[in-house]
């Protein structure tokens, strides 16, 4: 960190740069592997999504966050945080305009994704709560909230597979499974080759590559954060959390081209729910008390935002039937919308 510290700034964009190239790489070929690993262990796609693709592309927001916590910028670390919930639904917006053919939410069969919106929901208000209340300390300068926050992501997981064995929702108006067909796997010939082995190999060989190049990323948008007027707050929204969002939106995009939209969806979704629970190491490692505490009108607007699109997307996935504009379903302009103002609010905030 000392040495990339040192670097003068166009060598640091041109590292931002290369790292970005490698994520983008990796994450294409880790949402391929992901896909054969759900057919070949006989695993659902939202459930690859869900455990797999989140937790490693969610790995560079890991390092930042506990590194930021070390250094006492809990400014930094809650914006990119938050700020990453809102970015990372967005992310779903532009794959759907730029890879899906009918809506992105038309195409899921099972109610899941909604349960797990839902959830992120309830999850987000209840964090918004905290930092209009404050926390609570409970042990080591730790807050109440903090933990409680982060149990809830096992909570959905166990959820979210109970859910996904029944049988109780009967979906219409769904988009002809044969278009799912017409994908891109055909320039790939690993598919029909690869031995399971290999297929583990390949999965590793990936997400070593995201964790390096995404931490890469962090490091040098921090730096770069750094060397700017504006405030760790609002660096944490844009700049460091479209840094560590890197590794989903390739991940996605890549999910969405071959079509395996519930992935896709998951992925989001669940890198959403990690982040959440990634206030729980923030807070180990930041020893001014709880982080909740710092939480400025920047975080909570971003909090706000996050529940506000992620609403959007479970009435699309619920109402199955929405209407598309310019290339992409309405929620997705919905939430590309919202996106946008909560960027032009925090810059008045900065």
């Amino acid at each position: 960190m000392t040495q990339i510290s040192e670097l003068p700034t166009e060598a640091l964009v041109f590292a931002f740069l290369i790292a970005a190239v490698f994520v983008w790489l990796a994450g294409t070929r880790l949402a391929l592997v992901g896909d054969e690993i759900a057919e070949r262990f006989d695993l659902t796609r939202e459930f690859v999504g869900l455990i797999f693709l989140a937790t490693v592309t969610e790995l560079p927001e890991i390092v930042t966050t506990i590194t930021a916590g070390q250094v006492g910028n809990a400014q930094l670390v809650l914006g990119n945080m938050f700020g990453g919930i809102t970015m990372q639904t967005a992310i779903l917006a532009v794959v759907d305009i730029f890879a899906v053919r009918y809506a992105l939410t038309s195409w899921p069969r099972k109610p899941t994704q909604a349960l797990l919106a839902v959830m992120l929901i309830a999850l987000l208000s209840m964090l918004l709560c905290t930092t209009f209340l404050g926390d609570i300390e409970v042990l080591f300068s730790i807050g109440l909230g903090a933990v409680l926050l982060s149990a809830g992501f096992p909570l959905v997981i166990l959820l979210q597979r109970t859910f996904d064995q029944k049988e109780s929702w009967s979906p219409v108006d769904l988009p002809d499974e044969e278009e799912r067909m017409k994908t891109l796997r055909s320039r790939f010939r690993a598919r029909e080759t690869s031995t399971t082995r290999r297929l583990i190999v390949q999965a590793s060989i990936y997400s070593v590559l995201i964790v390096a190049a995404g931490t890469t990323l962090a490091l040098t948008a921090d730096l770069l954060a750094e060397r700017t007027a504006l405030g760790a707050s609002f660096i944490g929204v844009t700049l460091l959390a479209a840094a560590t969002s890197l590794p989903e939106l390739s991940t996605t995009l890549a999910a969405a081209r071959i079509g395996a939209y519930t992935m896709a969806i998951s992925n989001i979704l669940g890198s959403n729910l990690i982040m959440l629970a990634l206030i729980l190491p923030a807070d180990i490692a930041y020893r001014d008390g709880p982080i909740l505490n710092e939480a400025t009108a920047g975080a909570q607007l971003s909090i706000s935002a996050g529940i506000l699109v992620t609403a959007i997307y479970a009435a699309g996935i619920l109402i199955r039937r929405t209407p598309r504009f310019l290339g992409a379903g309405l929620d997705s302009w919905l939430v590309l919308g919202v996106y946008g103002a909560s960027i032009l609010a925090l810059y008045h905030l900065a």
